[in-house]
């Protein structure tokens, strides 16, 4: 049992609130995940994307909730529970007992449609002791192809490697969440922030992977989905949603809100016409 290493890398962060600490908390838990998903093998079949990837391992100044995971092809008889394990146990060695809870897709649920394909399986992880800190792991077992991934490094809780999506297919999974998702009267700003952080660091899109994605999951044709097409179902979704909620969402995430002052419906159609598309 190593508490130390725990407390180790919770010192790495600048805790000056609540909300610092709860983010935190939630990194280093992802860390030890990714940790125990690595010693049972599970990087040889899957692969890590979504804004946690991205924070983790391209440096996206943001923190991040969930954790996404791809088959590397459609298996499904692929079941994350054989992993349970591995991850508990990796958990142990650092003096904490986590709980593994599988959670029941509802069509009612504030997340629609988009993402909530049959063959995506849901967990909640969470302390046995302090369940209000919790993490929601997504596995996509019929995952949209047309991706490609690259092993990254990860130095604590020990140094392994994490298969990950690459950048331009990281973006893409991005904007499809950006155009498609629905949380009914709410927003999720941290895709907003996001998009920003891929036009600034001029990361290409890969279209392809973004139409195989709209194809499988939302039963667009892409002949029916042009980069024309695209752009324009991005400006109308900009400029039908109110920038101030967006902002709200996002401020729980990050330490710095002055770069928020530039956001405007004007900015984010500015941003489009800047994408760079592959």
């Amino acid at each position: 049992m190593n508490t130390t290493l725990f407390s180790q890398m919770m010192s790495r962060y600048s805790i000056t609130t609540r909300e610092d600490q709860i983010n935190a908390t939630h990194e280093v838990m992802q860390q030890i995940v990714l940790a125990g998903l690595y010693r049972g093998g599970f990087f040889s079949k899957a692969a890590f994307y979504g804004g946690t990837c991205l924070r983790i391992f391209y440096g996206l100044d943001r923190f991040s909730e969930d954790m996404d995971f791809s088959l590397l092809e459609t298996d499904d008889s692929f079941h994350l529970e054989n992993y349970f394990d591995s991850i508990m146990d990796e958990f142990s060695l650092h003096g904490r007992k986590v709980a593994i809870s599988k959670k029941e897709k509802k069509s009612e649920t504030n997340v629609e449609s988009a993402f909530l394909k049959d063959n995506t399986e849901i967990y909640d992880l969470s302390f046995t002791t302090e369940k209000q800190i919790k993490i929601k792991i997504e596995i996509d077992k019929n995952p949209p192809l047309g991706f490609e991934t690259d092993y990254k490094l990860l130095l604590l809780p020990f140094s392994f490697m994490v298969n990950c999506y690459t950048l331009p297919n990281l973006f893409a999974g991005k904007i499809h969440a950006f155009l498609f998702r629905k949380w009914n009267k709410r927003v999720k700003g941290r895709d907003w922030y996001d998009f920003e952080w891929y036009c600034r660091n001029q990361i290409p899109l890969n279209f392809k992977h973004l139409q195989n994605r709209t194809q499988q999951i939302n039963k667009i044709p892409t002949d029916d989905f042009s980069i024309e097409i695209f752009k324009s179902m991005m400006k109308e979704r900009i400029e039908r949603t109110d920038i101030n909620l967006v902002k709200n969402d996002v401020r729980p995430f990050i330490k710095n809100q002055q770069p928020l002052d530039i956001w405007s419906q004007e900015y984010f159609i500015k941003l489009i016409d800047l994408m760079k598309i592959s």
